[in-house]
């Protein structure tokens, strides 16, 4: 089993900045790919970023040149660096891992942390 404790967001003003982290806890596991989902209000869940454990990484267009993703292999953590935040980005994000253990591999979801960019 993996645990994801998520940490970071809040209320920040247009223009701002917020990190996001996750931290995966857990024994015996293979983490395979990292990622940030959001959904904002009325809206469907996206795929924000996602960081591979071959080192791709993916964006949505939507936040390209704004948001980094990054990982602290050691520490099983993956951040999230969001610049000049925008009210649009304004969401629940959560932090997504696929994970290996023993023959099993799945998603693990993060209990999601609230993004929200004022005027």
């Amino acid at each position: 089993q993996v645990q994801l404790v998520e940490s970071g967001g809040g209320l920040v003003q247009s223009g701002g900045s917020l990190r996001l982290s996750c931290a995966a806890h857990g024994s015996g596991f293979s983490i395979y790919k990292m990622a940030y989902y959001r959904q904002g209000p009325g809206k469907e869940r996206e795929l924000v970023a996602e960081l591979t454990r071959g080192g791709s990484i993916n964006y949505a267009d939507s936040v390209k040149g704004r948001f980094t993703i990054s990982r602290d292999t050691a520490k099983n953590t993956v951040y999230l660096q969001m610049n000049s935040l925008k009210p649009e980005d304004t969401a629940v994000y959560y932090c997504d891992v696929a994970a290996q253990t023993g023959d099993i591999m799945r998603d693990y979801e993060g209990q999601g942390t609230q993004v929200t960019v004022s005027y």
